[in-house]
């Protein structure tokens, strides 16, 4: 584990007042309303046709990145799919609040892009390393000299070279396409980060339109689905990245298989997936282990508004795409409601209802909008989840959870993940068969369930 992150254990003394958690809440309601959203659309769109400007999307792209490598190869497919214009960035990595830890973020864009990219039709090596920084300067040279054009036919070909560690290719290539010197480089990429923060953001392999972030291969069928609506579509029915959908059969364990979930309660994507990823286990019939952490930002964890933004925006994206309507009338439980929703659970665990409070947490706080942090709230959520408050009232705010807690961080952090919501596929020896971050991977833990059950009942 990071040495920086040894010390995130316990229970952190963030604790916003009243006042800052209803202000905070407010914001975080007019981040994620679907209404507001689409009328921003609309007035973005009449401006466009306005000016007779054409579509433009903007990317980013971050040589040393796996995700970036994975962006690349949708370019040209993008161009040729949809009546756009795309501009290229060269970015560096993020750093500061943003990316408390980008060393591991690095390792986690290796490691995840070779699960992800072949269900996307996509190539990356299976097993792949971070490429080293002679490697990476002149990959960035290489790209820093090409015009827009031959960016989008050369940058997945660099990138392929790259994350393969082959130098002779990725020589081969600076000889086809001269690279800029250094200093051009630096140009490029210090244009690219002002122009990244400019429009308010601070991470690579992103798309931008209209307003708006995309993600990766992982949020391009978001913009997708919005170039269509505006009718910017040249091949009907033709997707470059559709979403992939999260399987949940037809081969079904007999619980050799253990599935561990790791959600915290201040989430917003935990909130959207948790009751998702209890039904996968169950009609899979997989063992679950629910193993809930503190949110990031009550370990010490800094987070700035740009990052906030994002994510409550990006999440309400994906709420719709699930069909969540009603998701997003939000009260920050962040602080004391956290510690005293934590400090029920023991005790629901023990009379078999862990995963109902937990639940019935998630949706009060993010569905109803209620004040877990009162009494009145919190008892909403005990008898939602089939619980009686008479009991609950009288152990509320104990300290008996932060143990068991701590433990989760740190098995968590153990398998090279630091977020949430994160899962963790054992087999059937209780070895880690697939360790993931994020509620964009719940398709692939549902995608590794039935492989493993498939492989077993080929061999017994």
């Amino acid at each position: 584990m990071p040495e920086r992150f040894q010390d995130q254990g316990g229970v952190a003394t963030m604790n916003p007042s009243r006042f800052a958690r209803a202000a905070g809440s407010f914001m975080m309601r007019r981040w994620a309303d679907g209404r507001r959203l689409e009328a921003r659309r609309r007035r973005i769109e009449r401006a466009r046709r306005r000016a007779g400007r054409r579509h433009t999307v903007e990317y980013f792209h971050q040589v040393d990145d796996g995700y970036s490598h994975l962006a690349a190869q949708c370019l040209r497919p993008l161009l040729d799919t949809y009546d756009i214009d795309l501009v290229r960035h060269l970015v560096p990595s993020p750093s500061g609040p943003n990316a408390p830890e980008p060393e591991l973020l690095l390792d986690l864009s290796c490691y995840d892009s070779g699960k992800i990219a072949s269900h996307y039709g996509l190539d990356f090596p299976a097993v792949a390393g971070r490429p080293n920084d002679e490697s990476v300067a002149l990959a960035g040279r290489v790209l820093a000299g090409l015009d827009a054009e031959a960016f989008s036919e050369a940058a997945p070909e660099v990138g392929a070279a790259l994350w393969a560690g082959d130098t002779d290719a990725l020589q081969t290539l600076s000889e086809r396409h001269p690279p800029a010197d250094p200093s051009a480089l630096a140009d490029r990429l210090r244009a690219g980060r002002e122009r990244r923060a400019q429009l308010r953001h601070y991470s690579g392999a992103m798309f931008h339109y209209g307003g708006e972030w995309y993600w990766g291969v992982d949020r391009l069928y978001h913009l997708e689905e919005r170039l269509a609506e505006l009718g910017a579509r040249k091949v009907a029915d033709q997707r470059v990245a559709p979403r992939p959908a999260i399987p949940r059969g037809p081969l079904r364990d007999d619980g050799s298989l253990t599935l561990e979930i790791y959600p915290s309660l201040r989430s917003p994507y935990s909130s959207l997936i948790f009751d998702t990823a209890v039904e996968l286990a169950r009609e899979t019939g997989v063992t679950m282990r629910m193993r809930p952490v503190l949110p990031m930002v009550m370990r010490g964890v800094p987070a700035t508004r740009e990052k906030g933004v994002y994510i409550f925006t990006d999440a309400a994206r994906e709420a719709r795409k699930l069909g969540l309507d009603d998701w997003g009338n939000v009260h920050d439980p962040i602080g004391d409601p956290v510690r005293r929703g934590y400090s029920l659970y023991p005790w629901a665990a023990s009379r078999g209802k862990g995963v109902e409070l937990l639940s019935a947490f998630f949706r009060e706080a993010f569905f109803e909008g209620v004040d877990t942090g009162k009494d009145r709230g919190l008892r909403r959520v005990v008898e939602r989840a089939g619980l009686p408050w008479d009991e609950a009232r009288a152990i509320v705010g104990n300290r008996d959870w932060e143990e068991e807690l701590e433990a989760n961080r740190l098995a968590m952090y153990g398998c090279g993940l630091w977020g949430v919501p994160s899962f963790r596929l054992l087999d059937g020896e209780g070895e880690t068969a697939l360790a993931v971050w994020g509620q964009d991977r719940l398709w692939l833990v549902g995608r590794e369930i039935q492989r493993l059950l498939e492989e077993r009942s080929r061999t017994s």
